[in-house]
């Protein structure tokens, strides 16, 4: 029994065209993939800080006590009071003094 070749012959090499056309298209896209990869990764990132209510209200305590006037007789004299085991500290007044501080930073009315 033989066996007749239906086909022209010609269908190789169109399914050979067909396969290279099917690369070429690959190999493009994955080219402009990786162009678009390159370019994004070229281009610098910003960074940012932003800082809460709170940290801001630090910030300007701190660069206001750094402003403030420091009376340096006064501190020679609470030193050597320390040093010589003559300063006294009245719990009460401290406590009171804590607790109004702690209400003007956090905002706390009375």
């Amino acid at each position: 029994m033989a066996i007749n070749n239906v086909n022209s012959g010609n269908q190789k090499p169109q399914l050979e065209n067909q396969r290279l056309n099917q690369q070429q298209s690959q190999n493009q896209a994955t080219a402009q993939s990786a162009a678009q990869q390159s370019k994004s990764a070229a281009a610098p990132r910003q960074d940012s800080v932003s800082l809460t209510q709170s940290a801001q209200q630090l910030s300007q305590v701190q660069k206001k006590s750094t402003d403030t006037p420091v009376n340096q007789e006064k501190v020679d004299k609470l030193k050597k009071a320390i040093q010589n085991g003559e300063y006294r500290v009245n719990p009460d007044v401290l406590a009171q003094k804590i607790s109004k501080l702690e209400a003007q930073v956090f905002g706390i009315k009375d």
